[in-house]
């Protein structure tokens, strides 16, 4: 599946940033002095190999020289990298009500081709009613109603990716425990829960629940989610979120160590059939 446009540009940014770190690295350069051939700080060059801000060509082409590229092909690829990397993402016009960690996950999100994910608290937002999102986000923040609003814009915005052209696919971890906290109330809870059963025919969505009754078998861990890319070049992410932050994990280690926890998940939960059956009970007794 190709990425394009905006939904792309994060992907870019990360593919580019990685790129430079490894070409610095090669030639045992220091981001000190990277960013001193730039006019920029070392922080700048971490948070530019990190795929966390903007690309000048510029700055691209000085760096390839300090950093001994010469063959103009592989130059020209690189700097043909920074156009598609500051492409302003659909969820730019949202950036002043999301967190601030949030936008990049969103943008990866948008060009996932896999999207593996465990919640405990709450539906995950891609299976959100709007009604049910609207309580989510309201529950206890003031937050004025313009904001809620757009906040769950965001959010369904973000549905999109499981129903385009190319779609996602989707495996979806709950606790039932999520699915016992009525937010919004018995109406809304009723309708969302329609609303898993419904997504869980999808054939790029894979739903499957951990029941009450479970215990003892599942990883200790809070919520999570495994991104994985069609690019080659682009490992699998690892994000978990914070009340105050998230952390973005791409380490080989670390993913591996989340895709074993959401393996044993995956087996402590019910399988597909078994987690409709559940919902249908559910439901009847909303």
């Amino acid at each position: 599946m190709a990425v394009d446009g905006s939904s792309g540009s994060v992907v870019r940014r990360i593919l580019l940033g990685s790129q430079l770190r490894r070409l610095r690295e090669e030639q045992g350069i220091s981001r000190d002095a990277a960013g001193y051939a730039i006019r920029a700080s070392e922080s700048k060059i971490s948070r530019m190999e990190l795929g966390r801000v903007s690309f000048k060509s510029r700055d691209v082409e000085d760096l390839l020289t300090l950093y001994g590229v010469t063959d103009q092909t592989e130059r020209d690829a690189l700097v043909g990298l920074v156009s598609e990397a500051n492409t302003a993402g659909w969820w730019h016009s949202y950036s002043d009500v999301l967190p601030g960690w949030f936008p990049t996950y969103v943008g990866l999100e948008s060009a996932a081709a896999g999207i593996d994910v465990y919640e405990v608290q709450f539906v995950h937002g891609l299976l959100q009613t709007e009604d049910y999102a609207h309580a989510v986000v309201t529950a206890g923040l003031p937050i004025s109603p313009a904001e809620a609003d757009k906040r769950v814009g965001a959010r369904l915005e973000r549905q999109k990716r499981l129903y385009a052209e190319h779609p996602a696919q989707l495996r979806a971890v709950l606790d039932e425990a999520a699915l016992s906290r009525p937010y919004g109330g018995r109406q809304v809870m009723r309708k969302q829960l329609q609303h898993l059963l419904d997504a869980s025919e999808m054939p790029n969505v894979s739903l499957r629940i951990i029941p009450l009754a479970q215990h003892g078998h599942t990883p200790d861990s809070g919520a999570f989610t495994i991104l994985n890319f069609p690019e080659e070049d682009l490992s699998d992410v690892v994000y978990v979120e914070h009340l105050t932050s998230a952390l973005y994990l791409d380490k080989p280690e670390d993913v591996a160590t989340y895709t074993k926890a959401m393996d044993l998940l995956r087996v402590a939960a019910q399988d597909e059939s078994e987690s409709r059956e559940l919902l249908h009970r559910l439901i009847r007794e909303v």
